[in-house]
């Protein structure tokens, strides 16, 4: 299996490296994220003008039609540098949903997402799912030809920034049936709707929604949006999946390179030869990881070779070595690697996220482990 970037995928990491280094370093990442949003609607706009807010809507809907492959790269350059713009919110999850769902109403969104013009963010979770994708209890109900929504909406990327959300609700059947679902398209601001917003321990801007009686747009067939919430759910696991790698890149060379300037007594601690071992374990696992995001982005890529246990046994695997990696980077810079104003320790908590969203390490193997059973 080739595991080589081709000259496309270079440049656009490139591209996307030279944006970030010029107007996203660490100093300026703590200043936005500590601005009231949380986020730089000129870093957005600049990456957009990139075309990565594009990169997976199609082309007759103004994307570029870009692979799962292509994201992971571009996902890497944005855990390295601790984005926390809403481009998995939107142009990941949202996007997913919107191509998938296939209605007028999506493909009249799509263009605007892939301009980045409007955030529209993916509402699935709720307070009691557990991470259990099909638990929905939020209630869909028409009435005089349209639809209203009731219910409540939890751990919503990037809220704040949204200009609608792509919301789950239950028309019929019991929470956790994959059958019964619809998928609604709620705009930021409607009347009975109420956004509680807070930051994640990355910083990342979120939010909790509670819908009373919202007027919602269906999206796709009302009832089928199982297959929809899956396949959005399996894109936002490959994304992060890379998302990770790139944390656990910055914390690798950032360790790497304290190891090579920091002396003590006269040498280098770099010359130590237990520390020289710890750094090629940390490789070691970089490189683990690095091999199940791509093993994630090809599931995704190929249709007919999705396996859920692919992203499961990845998104597991990176958990665990991300997690593993980022302790070791901070116990090897000592003091300076527990201090707020320096990056290695807010990889950990990047790391520590990821690892929670779609269902964390724990859950992942109990995935893995229905599947044995099922096999067996």
């Amino acid at each position: 299996m080739n595991f080589e970037l081709h000259e496309d995928q270079v440049q656009l990491r490139d591209s996307v490296a030279r944006v970030l280094a010029d107007h996203y370093p660490f100093e300026q990442r703590r200043a936005i994220a500590a601005t009231a949003g949380g986020t730089s609607p000129a870093v957005w706009q600049r990456l957009c003008g990139l075309g990565v807010s594009g990169l997976r809507i199609a082309e007759e809907h103004g994307g570029f039609g870009g692979s799962a492959a292509d994201l992971s790269v571009v996902m890497q350059a944005f855990g390295q540098s601790l984005l926390t713009e809403p481009f998995l919110a939107s142009a990941v999850l949202g996007a997913t949903a919107l191509s998938h769902s296939g209605d007028a109403t999506s493909h009249a969104l799509l263009p605007q997402v892939a301009s980045g013009e409007r955030i529209v963010a993916w509402a699935s979770d709720e307070p009691a799912g557990r991470h259990a994708a099909c638990w929905v209890e939020t209630q869909a109900r028409q009435q005089g030809g349209g639809w209203t929504l009731t219910g409540s909406k939890a751990l919503v990327l990037n809220a704040p920034q949204a200009d609608a959300f792509i919301v789950s609700a239950r028309i019929s059947g019991e929470p956790g049936d994959a059958q019964g679902l619809g998928l609604f398209l709620v705009d930021a601001g409607s009347a009975g709707l109420t956004l509680r917003t807070y930051r994640l321990i990355d910083d990342t801007p979120a939010g909790d929604l509670q819908l009373d009686g919202v007027q919602a747009r269906p999206l796709g067939e009302p009832g089928r949006a199982g297959e929809v919430i899956e396949a959005t759910r399996q894109a936002g696991v490959a994304a992060l999946c890379a998302d990770a790698v790139g944390a656990m890149e910055g914390a690798y060379q950032l360790t790497v390179a304290y190891l090579n300037t920091r002396k003590q007594f006269g040498r280098l601690i770099g010359e130590n030869q237990s520390l020289r071992h710890r750094v090629a374990e940390m490789m070691v696992e970089l490189e683990i990881a690095r091999s199940m995001a791509f093993l994630a982005a090809c599931a995704i890529d190929d249709p007919g070779s999705v396996q859920r246990e692919d992203l499961a046994r990845a998104k597991f695997i990176i958990g665990r070595h991300g997690r593993n990696l980022c302790q070791s980077a901070i116990q090897l810079h000592g003091g300076i690697g527990m201090t707020e104003e320096y990056a290695v320790g807010h990889y950990l908590r990047r790391i520590a996220v990821i690892d929670q969203l779609f269902g964390d390490s724990a859950t992942q193997l109990s995935r893995l482990a229905g599947l044995l059973e099922t096999t067996t």
